[in-house]
């Protein structure tokens, strides 16, 4: 099942994606969860897994707008330098833990939704993900059980600004410039990826293809991110965590390769979608 959350006629809602249109669930759960990841912080994934299977679609896909996934997550947690042909790009030596940092909610966009180059920087670069939300909450999730925790999986643009991201050694300045990146088109229930492993992750600037990998080359895999996010506090549902990029970023070109107004890039993910974002200056 597709969950996404989006706007239509003025009002900001969430629903089911069918196969000729998309049925609003946020109209019938009004009185319960205002937004997405509100229905999964409550525990109500399963009620709307429930309601969405005996919906008809009500408007056509083309008429939403989208807006990121989960438009209000308690958290962002992304993970760097996790592919191994993106630590071999950029010449660094593998860690020995997970490498974390967060993004700000108001930092993403959603599909079909313009990306914002900021004014102080045209080093805006792309970095496709694939990202879960998480389900249950818990704390000290063995690997082994990990994957009971996620709800579903989403396509995620970590865009970055790279002069930016490296004014300190900490990566979050270049993470979390207004707009700067993407989630979306929706969430995939998690029974419909039984094995994120199997994933191919394609990114596209204007076609042509930049990044591609399967998600075997992580460094470390989900159930372990899990395990070791799980460790250091706990984690709640409604929270994103996006799992790394792959080889072939702008920065890692010779010459990089930016994004600018007017570029359209497009993270592609086997067994979820396609994310799609222009480009646009800051006004």
């Amino acid at each position: 099942m597709k969950l996404l959350s989006y706007r239509y006629n003025g009002n900001d809602t969430y629903g089911v994606v069918l196969d000729d249109g998309v049925a609003d669930l946020g109209r019938q759960f009004a009185d319960r969860w205002p937004d997405l990841g509100a229905a999964l912080a409550d525990g109500g994934f399963d009620d709307l897994v429930r309601a969405g299977a005996g919906k008809a679609a009500e408007v056509p896909l083309e008429e939403i707008e989208h807006l990121p996934t989960i438009v209000n997550p308690p958290k962002v947690i992304c993970i760097g330098l996790n592919y191994k042909s993106h630590i071999e790009e950029m010449g660094r030596d593998a860690p020995e833990y997970p490498m974390l940092f967060a993004r700000y909610a108001d930092s993403q966009v959603g599909h079909e939704q313009p990306m914002v180059r900021p004014k102080v920087s045209d080093k805006h670069d792309f970095e496709g993900e694939l990202a879960f939300i998480i389900g249950r909450a818990g704390r000290h999730i063995a690997a082994k059980n990990a994957l009971d925790y996620i709800a579903g999986y989403a396509c995620f643009n970590d865009g970055s600004i790279r002069d930016y991201q490296r004014h300190t050694t900490q990566f979050m300045p270049g993470k979390t410039f207004y707009h700067s990146g993407a989630m979306g088109p929706w969430m995939v229930t998690a029974d419909e990826i039984p094995d994120p492993t199997v994933l191919t992750l394609t990114t596209r600037l204007n076609g042509d293809v930049m990044q591609q990998a399967t998600t075997d080359d992580l460094l470390f895999d989900i159930p372990t991110l899990i395990e070791y996010l799980s460790e250091i506090a706990p984690l709640v549902p409604g929270t994103v965590v996006a799992t790394g990029t792959a080889g072939g970023v702008g920065a890692g070109r010779t010459p990089p390769v930016w994004m600018k107004a007017g570029d359209v890039i497009e993270i592609d993910i086997s067994g979820i979608g396609v994310l799609r974002n222009t480009i646009i200056d800051e006004a």
